[in-house]
């Protein structure tokens, strides 16, 4: 009985000390990495900058944490950052509703309050690999589960960057399945000294790093916690854009955790990224996980062998500190705000502030031009007359007070009558109009306070209007929320066609982590209504209500790249902000990656080329970017399809510039445009260039 006792012994040990097979067959060293493959260790460096390098060793035995080491060189000398670590996710199980509204594209869904469940990830380390990708080399260990999740974990390095992506990369063959998930580093023996951040209002704080510690919920900027000890900072982080799932508003929610005990699932000490279940207790919609899509649950890394603040402002280059840079010849918009400042404050009679906050984010995020959204079912569109007129001239009269010769607070509203589901209007100067005229009520009058006062009875009299005073109107949230089923069920009316109509926006809106893009549910639109043979135009939206410097603004914020060299006064109007859009002289950014130079044989977005017999064209892209890019891809239609041509761009490396030159055959096509995407699923996209083949 002892001997067979000592055979069972032996035998758990040997099993579970196994050889972890390893294929390396997809590894090549020419981006600079090296792989070492001892017994159970894999051992892979990479160079970082300036003759650095960074170390992951990874222990492939079951039951053993997976970071053996985490490692850093400065002056050629490695340094550990942390070490018997395993990467932790926690996802969230919960049911979307496919029925009720528009399928996938849905938003008006309380995901929080149906059944949901929590599941810890588990890793079975029973294969894994190692493959080279570009300048990035990718190692997958295979499985990962969690209820009717499976799939691999998925560690990639950066040549170029002490920068290191994590994920557990699954899917479900269940349907109607909305997900949420929360990810981090955990050690069962103390690793960190301390854990640092930054607070919402800007300031570095730090507290020991005690293992006793239950999880605790942390409010931060710029998404990242930081696990610091003698030898240096590892930072953790999520991608900007991509975690954030769609809301109403861009509350800071506590998005970074540090502790033991993880929402009772995972029982060791870490630091990591977290969602909120109720997110701002509007409507909730998690993230999409149709069956059989590779959902990426993933996480950034970004060592360091200098202090958390040092580190903090390494990884804050990557979002260039949460502002959208200037760029030469070019002016920043964003559109659809709710602040309902107008409402609230003003006609509130509550104090004014010098300068309020909502204005201040705008400025410190780089945003050059505001375009509101006020009144969005708080004020009174059809009146009474006196009070209607009021509201416009308190918004407008505030926004003249706050704009500058180097920032634009321009109104707008949501007015959602007339067209069809839900829609933005702007003009390119103030302008009093009522959304309702009886019968017997002229179009427009002359009101002896006011001046020209219009009043709108239909679709009818509100085209006439847009041509009167040359505003704008484009479809808000196409295709979802209360623009479901438009802008198609209104595509061959009157205002419609009119160039008075612009297009739609862009906001990523659902959320689904197996896209490599954001919100394609917009920018198939984009393409539909060029195939329309309209030539409409797509800008990008944010659709959020409070603004103030605590929120997380950043994750919910995108602009537009308007082609100005300077900002129009307010006194004189804005007419060229608005001819920019209509000509499509933009591009559209969440930041990270700008295009200030795109032309298809030697033409510009929103102009017509023509092509030559043999349909060769040459598009040349100027692209600069923080995250390694990951792909290009050139879109165009014939009128009827939309063809796709991806350019692989895995070989660029972190913080670049460089003008592409791409050589496409576009024989048939009515229209091209360009989309670039990185590696934390940033991106932007042109306006089309229209295509003919006729003189």
């Amino acid at each position: 009985m002892r001997n067979f006792c000592l055979f069972l012994s032996f035998l758990c040990f040997s099993v579970a000390r196994a050889q972890t097979p390893v294929d390396l067959s997809g590894f090549q060293t020419t981006n600079g990495a090296t792989v070492v493959n001892r017994t159970n260790t894999l051992e892979v460096s990479w160079p970082t900058h300036a003759n650095e390098k960074g170390k992951l060793i990874l222990d492939l035995a079951n039951g053993q944490p997976l970071f053996n080491s985490i490692q850093l060189s400065r002056q050629g000398v490695f340094r550990e950052l942390a070490k018997g670590m395993d990467p932790a996710f926690v996802l969230t199980v919960g049911k979307r509703d496919l029925v009720s509204q528009n399928g996938w594209n849905i938003f008006f869904d309380k995901t929080n309050k149906l059944p949901h469940k929590a599941y810890a990830v588990t890793l079975d380390k029973r294969s894994a690999s190692v493959r080279s990708v570009g300048s990035r080399t990718v190692i997958r260990l295979s499985e990962v589960q969690a209820a009717s999740f499976s799939g691999a974990v998925e560690i990639t390095v950066y040549t170029g960057s002490p920068l290191v992506n994590i994920a557990a990369v699954m899917a479900t063959e269940v349907d109607s399945t909305a997900i949420l998930y929360d990810a981090g580093l955990v050690s069962k023996q103390p690793v960190w000294n301390m854990i640092a951040w930054s607070d919402t209002q800007n300031q570095m704080q730090s507290v020991p790093a005690d293992h006793q510690q239950l999880n605790k919920a942390q409010a931060v900027k710029y998404r990242t916690i930081i696990g610091a000890n003698t030898a240096g900072s590892l930072a953790v982080f999520p991608a900007p854009h991509q975690y954030f799932y769609p809301l109403d508003e861009a509350f800071n929610l506590d998005f970074t955790w540090y502790g033991t005990n993880y929402r009772r699932l995972i029982p060791d000490f870490g630091i990591g990224i977290r969602q909120d279940l109720m997110g701002d207790k509007r409507w909730v919609p998690w993230v999409n996980a149709p069956p059989k899509t590779q959902q990426r649950l993933n996480f950034f890394c970004l060592l360091s062998t200098d202090t958390p603040d040092k580190a903090l402002n390494e990884v804050k280059k990557f979002t260039h500190n949460d502002k959208y840079p200037a760029l030469a010849g070019y002016k920043t918009m964003s559109s659809h705000f709710h602040n309902e400042y107008v409402m609230n404050v003003l006609l509130a009679n509550k104090p004014v502030p010098e300068t309020p906050n909502f204005v201040k984010v705008f400025k410190n995020s780089g945003v050059d031009i505001v375009h509101l959204a006020e009144f969005h079912y708080t004020a009174h569109p059809k009146g009474p007359d006196n009070q209607r007129l009021l509201e416009l001239k308190t918004l407008f009269d505030m926004c003249k007070r706050w704009s500058t010769k180097d920032f634009l607070l321009l109104p707008g509203e949501e007015p959602n009558e007339f067209f069809g589901g839900h829609w933005l209007d702007f003009f390119p100067k103030p302008v009093y109009w009522i959304m309702s005229r009886k019968p017997e009520m002229p179009f427009v009058t002359d009101d002896p306070t006011y001046g020209k006062v219009y009043r709108i009875a239909d679709k009818t009299d509100m085209l006439k209007l847009l041509e009167a005073e040359h505003g704008l109107a484009w479809t808000a949230h196409a295709r979802t929320k209360g623009s479901t089923g438009f802008p198609d069920s209104y595509r061959n009316e009157a205002f419609y066609t009119s160039d008075r109509f612009f297009g739609a926006a862009w906001k990523n809106i659902p959320a689904d982590l197996s896209e490599p893009r954001l919100s394609r549910r917009v920018l198939d639109l984009m393409d539909d209504m060029a195939n329309w043979g309209l030539k409409k135009h797509v800008i990008a939206e944010a659709d959020l209500f409070t603004i103030e410097p605590e929120n997380e603004m950043y994750a919910h914020l995108n602009v537009n790249y308007l082609q100005l060299d300077k900002l129009p006064d307010y006194s004189q109007g804005w007419q060229p902000i608005l001819d920019a859009m209509q000509r499509g002289k933009f591009f559209v950014s969440t930041g990270e990656v700008l295009l200030p130079r795109f032309t298809v044989n030697g033409k510009g977005s929103g102009e017509t080329v023509m092509l030559p017999q043999n349909g060769k064209s040459t598009i040349v892209l100027n692209a600069d970017w923080t995250f390694p890019l990951a792909f290009a891809e050139i879109i165009s239609g014939d009128g009827h399809q939309v063809f796709r041509e991806r350019i692989d761009l895995t070989k660029t490396r972190p913080f670049g510039k460089q003008t592409f030159t791409f050589t496409t055959n576009l024989t048939g096509r009515k229209w091209v445009r360009v989309e670039v995407w990185d590696a934390a699923v940033n991106g932007a996209f042109t306006q089309q260039v229209w295509l003919t083949d006729k003189p």
